[in-house]
């Protein structure tokens, strides 16, 4: 999504470098200070981290909240968390799944007759192996393509028209290939089972019991409330300020607003097995053949020192994220950048980060 935007991409891959280090040595924070001075001086106006260890933690902050100032980035500063949603998403499915109101490979067909192929499973969906084209393919998101389209509204189903009007790109479960229609989709299936708006079901299932209260998914709403970093881009050739946009285009696919912190007690209680039954719980990490690093919502991921990592990127205009942890939550990290207008490869500084946070 341009070459400013910290995507999802380089933050992923930077998980698969890495040095072991003895199990008892803690996290040392000027690593990981260095590190988020690494991210900063090449690509990100400003980067805030929440790092874990057993019951140890600490915040971590670079760079600045905006352009032309010294003001800090708000260690509890609200950003747009992207593809992290997904995980969110998923959870609602997997308890409607335990309730009895979904299965997960039946076909899409059953609940959204007409919408898909007919070969295609709720699984399929969670697990970016239906095959559907992606429909973010098709939509211009550097800061020079985006800004026309910025506050425009959009529809799911013109979303999803843009996937369906263009063939299936593989046979539905025999590959792996990140999709993002898949959850466009899966916002439909959660709004036709609840009949109440994708919202409203987050928010009572999820937001409100886990009192997350600095956590949104804003439909319309362009600004992010409360303290935030802003992030910037070049539009035709000036400094432009990127952080403002309607998220609709992302839906349940990527358009949650929120903080470490909140990402934090959600990702516990998600993995500490509070928010599903033991069943889905089991489903939630379950990979295969076809997508062998990738459960229901979630990467599930070794590094190379042997470290198992399970957790979720992000990457929306103007914002990059990462939430991950060890499956026995006592190394845990949340972390986003918002970008700015330097060129140079942040690549070195997340490898030192997540080397130092979790190997």
């Amino acid at each position: 999504m341009g070459t400013r935007l910290l995507t999802t991409a380089v933050a992923f891959s930077l998980l698969f470098t890495g040095t072991a280090v003895a199990d008892d040595q803690q996290i040392d924070r000027k690593i990981v200070q260095q590190a988020l001075e690494k991210i900063t001086s090449t690509a990100a106006q400003g980067a805030q981290l929440r790092v874990t260890e057993g019951r140890h933690g600490f915040t971590a902050r670079s760079g600045t909240a905006e352009l032309d100032s010294t003001r800090p980035v708000p260690v509890n500063g609200r950003f747009r968390a992207g593809s992290i949603t997904k995980t969110f998403t998923t959870t609602v499915v997997l308890q409607l799944a335990g309730e009895g109101k979904v299965e997960l490979d039946a076909p899409v067909d059953r609940y959204l007759p007409g919408l898909v192929d007919g070969r295609i499973t709720v699984r399929q969906l969670m697990q970016h192996t239906s095959g559907l084209y992606n429909y973010t393919n098709a939509i211009g998101f550097s800061p020079q393509a985006f800004e026309p389209i910025r506050y425009k509204h959009w529809e799911p189903s013109e979303i999803i028209a843009i996937s369906t009007s263009r063939p299936l790109q593989f046979e539905p479960g025999t590959k792996w290939e990140y999709n993002n229609t898949g959850f466009v989709i899966l916002g439909q299936l959660i709004e036709k089972i609840t009949e109440q708006p994708y919202e409203r079901v987050l928010r009572q299932r999820i937001l409100t019991p886990l009192h997350l209260n600095d956590t949104t998914s804003p439909g319309d709403d362009p600004d992010l409330h409360g303290p935030h970093a802003h992030s910037y881009g070049l539009v035709n050739g000036k400094a432009t300020d990127t952080t403002r946009f309607n998220p609709s285009v992302f839906w349940a696919v990527g358009d949650i607003v929120t903080t470490t912190r909140d990402l934090d007690t959600f990702y516990t209680a998600l993995l500490g097995g509070k928010l599903l039954k033991p069943a889905q719980q089991g489903e939630l990490l379950k990979t295969t053949p076809a997508s062998p690093e990738y459960g229901l919502g979630l990467f599930v991921q070794k590094a190379p020192c042997g470290t198992t990592i399970v957790g979720h990127t992000g990457s929306v205009p103007g914002f990059g994220s990462y939430a991950f942890y060890t499956p026995d939550l006592q190394r845990r990290a949340e972390l986003s950048a918002t970008a700015g207008l330097g060129t140079g490869d942040p690549a070195p500084g997340y490898n030192a980060l997540l080397n130092e946070i979790f190997c």
